[in-house]
């Protein structure tokens, strides 16, 4: 499990979600895939799509993992 939480942040204008994992911002995701790449980059590498879904670890601000425009 991660030590820090992961901010999901709101749509923008464009449909990208930026990420925030901790202190770090890991950019402007697109998709849930788009998502779970970065998160695995930033050092989940056992997480799937379901993992980021599914977990307390992951706050979804103006909408969950089905909302991206």
């Amino acid at each position: 499990m991660p030590e820090h939480r992961i901010i999901v942040y709101p749509p923008t204008a464009t449909g990208g979600r930026r990420v925030r994992f901790g202190d770090r911002i890991l950019g402007t995701a697109y998709s849930l895939h788009e998502l779970t790449g970065f998160l695995q980059n930033a050092g989940l590498t056992g997480w799937n799509e379901l993992d980021v879904i599914e977990s307390d670890f992951v706050e979804w601000h103006e909408g969950g993992p089905e909302v991206w425009s």
